[in-house]
């Protein structure tokens, strides 16, 4: 009889649950151009490991560290965001965004350029470095296509790449420094890292252990949340780009094909 899994507190829990049966589906998506990852136990683990280890590496990443996520709602986002909590930094997101490239400066409108909204942080994490030119904090292009093997566009000097960084890490987590509960782990929501998995799971629905569940939101903090409170039950996600979660709505037969190839439950 397999035993239970033992209750999660916080992502290394989370990642130690993830990979009792490593070989199975924990985040599947679909992107914009029928783009499918699948990302098994074992590989999101590594993933996650290899970023926890860049950010400790080149940024010293640790509790008080503030990571600025400037990712869509993307599987590359969840591994960010995990491996930031993982340091136990703070993890930073840019305010009334539905998606990368909502908050945009706007002559005369009041909007702040998105240098200044860096001013407070360690670090940048986006897909669109260009818009950080100009920022005193490092920034790191981070690829969305599955394959990308570098960024493709131009870096503002001194910006890391994340597409061939990521690789040269190790699978295992080098050193981290412990995590203190009592730090503030989001923003905004002033969440304790002692606090996150709560927080994910107050999301007002039931997740039955083991669940596959479809995810269609449109900003990567209601991604990040839903996908943490589906593994902390030891789930599984199926997530869709927020542009084929628009098409789908359109075409339910296609959207039901979909449920049923993935046996999506929730």
């Amino acid at each position: 009889m397999a035993l239970s899994p033992a209750p999660v507190a916080h992502v290394a829990d989370l990642q130690r649950l993830i990979i009792r049966d490593p070989g199975r589906p924990r985040v599947t998506w679909y992107g914009d151009d029928g783009e499918r990852v699948e990302l098994s136990g074992a590989v999101l683990h590594n993933w996650i490991n290899k970023t926890v280890n860049l950010l400790v590496e080149e940024f010293d990443a640790a509790p008080g560290t503030r990571v600025l996520l400037d990712l869509p709602p993307h599987w590359r986002a969840i591994v960010w965001g995990l491996a930031a909590w993982r340091t136990g930094a703070t993890l930073v997101l840019l305010p009334d965004t539905a998606a990368s490239g909502v908050v945009e400066q706007e002559e005369g409108a009041g909007v702040p350029a998105l240098p200044e909204l860096a001013r407070d942080v360690d670090v940048v994490v986006t897909s669109r470095p260009a818009a950080w030119t100009g920022t005193r904090a490092p920034v790191v292009a981070v690829p969305l296509p599955a394959l990308a093997r570098r960024f493709d566009g131009d870096l503002p000097a001194g910006a890391i790449d994340a597409g061939s960084a990521v690789m040269t890490y190790g699978d295992q987590i080098g050193w981290v420094e412990e995590v203190d509960p009592e730090a503030v782990a989001l923003e905004p929501g002033a969440v304790s890292h002692g606090e996150l998995v709560t927080w994910a799971t107050r999301l007002g629905d039931d997740v039955a252990p083991g669940a596959r569940v479809l995810v269609q939101e449109g900003a990567a903090s209601r991604l990040l949340r839903r996908t943490m409170q589906v593994l902390a039950v030891d789930g599984s996600v199926v997530v869709l780009s927020p542009a084929l979660t628009t098409v789908l709505d359109q075409d339910p037969e296609r959207l039901s094909r979909l449920r049923t190839s993935e046996r999506v439950d929730l």
